[in-house]
């Protein structure tokens, strides 16, 4: 297990930073990427820097992805899992009154950015027969009025669907993950019932953990109702 090499984008805070710290309990050696230079090197202080290589990433840039893994190659020679977690949330105001340039940049972030990091890191999977896990949401299961935010994670799942069929028979797995509410950076005002980055953590670590011949395909994850 302590040689296998897991690469998080959106590492620098919520369920990517958790997963870091969960995946380095492990063992695993760590390249994470994400805007935020300055929460990257102190997550690698917090972790270690003898197991974590940080990458100053812009997602929705395909240079910025490709020198991301051409960096993780360099510093441990392979690849074995890649999170594609990094997103964000939208707008209020509906289909109506949203800001759309917040919509343009949602998109471009939670699905066109998903799509970059699997092209780029795809090569190196094939190499090690690794696994990608996928950072969906409950709200892309469900019905959510005027959300574009759900659209996005909806096609997130559609990723997930299709990038499985498209590895069918290499041996490299496809994890979906579809948190409910965490009490994350991502929400303002989180209710007490949501759940801890650490919960999803552990659902993520669950997947990759499993041996090759079992590949979890999905794992959704609510908070419980709150005690009326």
């Amino acid at each position: 297990m302590n040689e296998r090499v897991l690469l998080i984008t959106g590492a620098s805070s919520g369920i990517g930073a958790a997963t870091a710290r969960a995946a380095a309990e492990k063992g695993y050696r760590l390249v994470l990427a994400a805007r935020s230079g300055e929460k990257l090197d102190a997550l690698a202080d917090e972790i270690g820097r003898q197991q974590v290589v940080t990458v100053s990433c812009d997602v929705t840039s395909m240079d910025d992805q490709r020198a991301m893994v051409e960096q993780a190659l360099a510093a441990f020679g392979r690849l074995d899992a890649v999170f594609a977690n990094a997103g964000r949330g939208g707008s209020p105001g509906g289909f109506s009154e949203a800001d759309h340039e917040q919509w343009k940049d949602m998109l471009l972030t939670n699905v066109y950015a998903v799509g970059l990091t699997l092209q780029a890191t795809l090569p190196a999977l094939r190499e090690s027969r690794g696994q990608v896990l996928l950072t969906g949401s409950a709200a892309g299961r469900a019905t959510i009025p005027g959300s574009m935010y759900s659209a996005s994670k909806w096609a997130v799942t559609g990723i997930g669907y299709n990038l499985r069929e498209e590895l069918r028979g290499t041996g490299i797995r496809v994890t979906l993950l579809e948190p409910g509410m965490v009490d994350t950076p991502f929400f303002d005002e989180p209710p007490t019932h949501a759940m801890k980055d650490t919960d999803i953590a552990n659902a993520a670590m669950y997947a990759l953990d499993q041996p090759a011949h079992v590949d979890v395909n999905e794992i959704l994850v609510r908070p419980t109702p709150a005690v009326e």
